[in-house]
């Protein structure tokens, strides 16, 4: 009985100890500034994406846009007017400054909060979505911009 604990105690300490050793290979391989870097890229195409649907030419923004946000995207506490140019220059701007790194947690906070309105007043049956959207924001503002940035060429924390 003892023997046999003691070769299945073994066999768990050396398959522990591969997966950990796997575990540790990867952790050296993937770093924050990378992942940050994906997750920048990644949020800020989605968003930018969707700020190209309301505008016409460079930033005119299109007949159609105000009336999606006068009808769908109404909001009970700004004008639809002011919300459609908050939200296609937002989508504009900060997706930007996330890809090239500078301002980013800043960046990051106002598109978490724009994640916010949609999913409370817009859109409450695509938590998940907004949920995904919502954690590459948060690895973002908790971690930074990561080595590839101009934050961090210009010292911004």
């Amino acid at each position: 009985m003892d023997v046999t604990r003691a070769r299945s105690a073994t066999a768990d300490k050396s398959l522990r100890g591969v997966w950990n050793r796997v575990a540790n290979r990867l952790s050296s391989l993937i770093s924050d500034s990378l992942l940050v870097l994906v997750a920048r890229i990644a949020i800020a195409g989605i968003f930018f994406m969707s700020g190209r649907t309301k505008v016409s030419d460079f930033l005119t923004i299109t007949p159609s846009t105000y009336e999606l946000f006068r009808t769908e995207y109404a909001l009970p506490v700004i004008s639809s007017e002011l919300a459609a140019h908050l939200a296609t220059y937002s989508e504009h701007i900060f997706p930007v400054l996330l890809v090239l790194g500078l301002f980013t947690r800043l960046s990051a906070v106002a598109l978490l909060g724009m994640t916010f309105v949609i999913e409370v007043f817009v859109y409450p049956d695509a938590w998940a979505i907004h949920l995904s959207w919502a954690g590459l924001l948060l690895l973002i503002v908790a971690r930074g911009a990561g080595s590839v940035s101009l934050d961090r060429r210009l010292g911004i924390r």
